[in-house]
């Protein structure tokens, strides 16, 4: 079969010709923006890499889009409501709009009385967020369903690779909240950890405590061999370096990477300290351009020492290979990863230096989709490359919920210890609504285990203690209805996907 007939098979599409002119591009406000690393043309439909899933980028595309559009009209449906607040069957009007165009109802009790005082439209607003996240929740089996199953990482693979378990602290900037399934091109599930930090600065004893956990679970299932990998992710912005880079590192790259640099060393040690040098996690070190979504992969030498200036570019192997037939492609990049290799003395502290160097062919290659993804329909860049997060969600990750600037999350178990991830939230929602009179919506959410006798109310507990706390720190936002707080649990064995704790959704928490 030939290189295009192969290519048809597997729903990608044939390569055009390389592009080799450099075009400065302008945004809508006038910034010239720089030349695009991976695709020089000047429209981006004519970049198409051999090696990217066609289909796979069209399934994602249409995920984004019914997830977007729930939220979108929301702003739209309150301002329709806004000139018929007075009216006699206000009341009746805002159930009919709401029900026809977001799928919900509001609570009766604030258009009861919108006659007398106005509607409140703060609650209605964080209501209406609020059920978006339980709708997407509850249909995430059949909005993902076309996706899902074609992502090439998966739980083989990683066995491939020789590790049980990855562990990923991304950034908990909303930029990264899409990282497994576009950007990586993950299969979100068991055996991949997610916990997001500010700064991507994660916590060291509950990693250690992750550690142990499977270690356990991997020695009890009789399994032996296999590795348990950390990565840690930072972000930048190529676009606007200084500005809409990581908030929790003033927007700094070098003080960024040097951070998490030191986070993974810390748990190496921590880990060598307490069971012995041998049993050391791996760590991996990423980066994402969050204009472009291209990823930097740091490796670890043969030391295990990671290097902040040397990475595998994807941005740039996807340009050098941009025209190539598939194989010739992947060659070339495997080529490209034994350089590196090679140039670092080897890969890893445990020896599993073809695992490792098989990991980042495919996770280059992945990323090679997201590319063009945003090549093909964000015109190369996002046209908004800050932040345009719905939500912030604090305790545990929303579960099945995996969008780019859907929300910003907080992982936490007390306010105190989660203060600064918090802080770093608030500060971005406070120009994204409140300076605009809607207010911060906030989830909090904990995950339980069903097979753990009062494990659910022991969740609910601790929700409604993080949101007092809540309340209590941001009194100020909270007494203007600013801030708009629900308490949710879900439980670890899929269950109760998401189910909010009495009436939360419906009323400000801050009143409680």
């Amino acid at each position: 079969m030939n290189t295009y007939k192969r290519m048809q098979a597997l729903g990608r599409r044939p390569a055009a010709p390389a592009l080799v002119r450099h075009i400065a591009v302008r945004r809508a406000d006038g910034a010239t923006l720089p030349s695009h690393p991976a695709c020089a043309a000047s429209d981006p439909q004519s970049c198409a890499h051999a090696l990217v899933d066609a289909r796979l980028n069209e399934a994602l595309f249409r995920y984004e889009r019914v997830i977007r559009d729930r939220f979108d009209a929301i702003e739209d449906v309150l301002r329709s409501l806004s000139p018929y607040q007075h009216d006699l069957d206000f009341a009746e009007k805002a159930q009919v709009m709401a029900e026809q165009r977001l799928g919900l109802r509001w609570p009766q009790s604030a258009l009861e009385h919108a006659w007398v005082a106005g509607v409140d439209m703060k609650t209605l607003f964080a209501h209406a967020t609020f059920e978006g996240v339980a709708r997407c929740v509850a249909s995430a089996d059949f909005d993902q369903a076309a996706w899902r199953t074609a992502l090439p990482l998966n739980v083989a693979r990683w066995r491939e690779f020789g590790y049980h378990t990855v562990d990923i602290s991304p950034c908990a900037d909303g930029r990264l909240q899409g990282l497994l399934p576009f950007v990586l091109r993950t299969v979100p599930d068991e055996a991949v950890l997610v916990k997001a930090y500010a700064g991507a600065l994660f916590d060291i004893e509950n990693d250690v405590a992750d550690w142990a956990q499977r270690q356990v679970h991997q020695y009890a299932s009789g399994v032996f061999g296999l590795d348990y990998l950390k990565v840690a992710v930072y972000h930048f912005s190529s676009s606007s370096p200084t500005q809409q880079g990581c908030a929790a590192h003033g927007s700094h790259d070098d003080v960024a990477i040097t951070a998490a640099i030191e986070r993974l060393y810390a748990l190496r040690h921590a880990v060598a300290e307490q069971f012995g040098p041998d049993m050391a996690p791996q760590v991996v070190l990423i980066g994402v351009d969050t204009d472009l979504d291209a990823i930097r992969i740091h490796l670890p030498d043969i030391s295990g020492r990671l290097h902040a200036q040397r990475f595998l570019d994807s941005a740039h192997l996807y340009r050098q290979t941009l025209g190539l037939p598939a194989d010739v492609a992947l060659g070339h990049i495997e080529q490209a990863v034994k350089s590196y290799a090679h140039d670092l003395g080897g890969l890893g502290a445990k020896g599993n230096e073809s695992g490792m160097q098989g990991l980042a062919v495919a996770w280059l290659v992945a990323n090679f989709s997201q590319i063009e993804y945003v090549l093909h329909h964000h015109a190369g860049r996002y046209a908004v490359i800050g932040h345009d997060e719905q939500f912030i969600c604090v305790g545990d990750m929303v579960p099945r919920l995996h969008l780019r600037n859907q929300f910003y999350y907080a992982h936490l178990d007390t306010v105190e210890e989660g203060a600064a991830d918090l802080d770093v939230g608030i500060r971005i929602f406070s120009g994204l609504n409140v300076r605009r009179g809607l207010p911060v919506p906030v989830l909090v959410h904990f995950q339980y285990s069903s097979a753990v006798p009062d494990s659910r109310a022991r969740a609910v507990q601790r929700g409604q203690r993080i949101r007092a706390a809540i309340a209590t720190r941001y009194a100020e936002l909270c007494s203007r209805g600013l801030l708009q707080c629900c308490v949710a649990v879900s439980d670890r064995r899929g269950r109760e996907p998401l189910a909010f704790v009495a009436d939360d959704a419906s009323v400000s928490p801050c009143m409680h």
